[in-house]
């Protein structure tokens, strides 16, 4: 299966790629296909059934406000977050909406959107089922989509196990495992950077990939400037107060720089980068999914920290950031999960962690096995980490531990460039580990709020 970078980066709206985006485009396929089949005029009533992790935690995820917009026609990489409320509040209170941003059909939200928390579809936690009633109650369109993370949708309707639709379009250098990708390095001498370059040729001209990547960049950019600008409490319920607003004054200010050490105070930035980032994705701002909504703030962090203190840092070290840290998610993608619905949060702050090392390790200067090392480390001290959000919000823990990974990817590409490259444990291994782990970790603990923090300090 070939797999684009601009698949696995992708710009969006908050707070969840699984839980926001997804159910956005699939509502937008839904819609469209009720426009494709002449049908749109015939609609009476629509339903939506959300199950699994979706029905779990969709209230506290946006799902509801998503699939709502994408049944008017829109897209997660185009809509204007700021227009939504207020677009909401109409939809709400005339309880119509626009299919397909054309015809007006009556949707009532608590009758017609129905959260279903303890009942999952067969094939994946993050299954919705879409419905077309005509006026004489009789059903004209039914469609299953599965949100599988990061933003992938996947149609359920075609009788096997919910997968990507396999792209095969022969790319140069093919690889579908660490060491695979480590031979085709060696074998033709090439940085991991440069493998994924000439694959993604397949698609795109090398002005369009670089063009493409400084534009993700861009979006990561602006998103730190607004999660620096805005203040106040999140949305939610749980009162969580933005902290990047005052973080960056008091560094400005330099009123808590170099609490602890000297050396350290960079750390203070990478926190800021990280908690502006994803206070802006709880509160369903614009953002890149990196490689998911709910891990978005990592690569952006780490990607600054490149930025603003690494030495002759350039914009071609940017492009080998990404480019790396896309090969990096690749792996992640085709061979485990990066769904914290399917494998908890190992599979979205760890395969998070896991890319920004390597990226920050080739944006460096480090070889083809110094920046597998880099990702082995980042994704190894993840291993097992629950997704446990309270109140099925993504905030806490999940803001904080956006922060904690920008750190350890750092931390992972030092270590690894200290060293030759040479490591006991493989990418691949820890790849296997991931998804077998994530196989056993009880559905409670994998995006459900029914396990960890989510219910114990409620308890409490």
């Amino acid at each position: 299966m070939a797999v684009s970078l601009f698949e696995l980066f992708k710009v969006g709206i908050g707070p969840s790629s699984s839980h926001t985006v997804g159910p956005m485009e699939a509502a937008r396929r839904f819609a469209e296909a009720l426009e494709c089949e002449h049908l749109l005029t015939s609609v009476h009533r629509l339903k939506v059934s959300l199950y699994g992790s979706l029905g779990a935690t969709g209230k506290g995820h946006g799902t509801g406000p998503a699939v709502m917009m994408g049944l008017e026609g829109e897209r997660p990489d185009q809509i204007d977050p700021d227009e939504m409320p207020a677009r909401l509040e109409g939809l709400r209170s005339t309880r119509t909406l626009s299919l397909a941003g054309r015809y007006p059909v009556r949707f009532c939200e608590p009758k017609d959107l129905v959260y279903y928390r303890r009942k999952s579809l067969p094939e994946h936690p993050n299954g919705m089922i879409f419905q077309a009633f005509g006026s004489e109650g009789q059903c004209l369109h039914e469609k299953t989509y599965y949100s599988v993370g990061g933003g992938f949708v996947v149609d359920g309707n075609t009788g096997s196990s919910p997968r990507i639709q396999e792209d095969d379009t022969p790319l140069p250098y093919p690889f579908h495992s660490g060491k695979a990708l480590l031979a085709q390095c060696r074998e033709h001498d090439l940085s991991i950077a440069d493998v994924m370059l000439a694959n993604e040729q397949a698609w795109r001209t090398p002005e369009e990939i670089c063009s493409g990547i400084l534009g993700l960049w861009e979006v990561m950019r602006e998103c730190v400037r607004n999660g620096i600008r805005h203040q106040g409490e999140l949305p939610g319920g749980l009162r969580v107060r933005r902290r990047a607003a005052s973080l960056y004054r008091s560094l400005m200010d330099k009123q808590r720089v170099d609490l602890i050490s000297p050396s350290l105070s960079a750390l203070d930035w990478v926190n800021l980068y990280a908690l502006a980032v994803n206070e802006e994705n709880a509160a369903g701002g614009r953002i890149v999914t990196a490689p998911t909504n709910g891990a978005a703030g990592i690569i952006p962090a780490v990607l600054h920290y490149y930025w603003e203190f690494c030495p002759q840092a350039r914009e071609d070290g940017i492009i080998r950031f990404m480019l790396t840290a896309g090969a990096i998610g690749v792996l992640f993608k085709e061979n485990a999960s990066i769904s914290g619905a399917e494998v908890g949060c190992q599979g979205e702050v760890g395969s998070a962690c896991a890319m920004a090392a390597a990226g920050l390790a080739a944006a460096t200067g480090g070889y083809p096995e110094q920046v597998e090392n880099a990702a082995e480390i980042g994704m190894e001290h993840h291993l097992g980490m629950t997704c446990d959000p309270i109140g099925g919000l993504v905030q806490i823990p999940c803001i904080e531990r956006n922060a904690m990974a920008s750190v350890k990817a750092i931390d992972a590409a030092i270590m690894a460039l200290r060293g030759d490259g040479k490591h006991y444990v493989s990418l691949d291994k820890v790849l296997h580990t991931m998804r077998e782990t994530g196989r056993d970790m009880l559905d409670k603990y994998k995006e459900t709020a029914r396990g960890g923090l989510a219910v114990n300090i409620i308890e409490c």
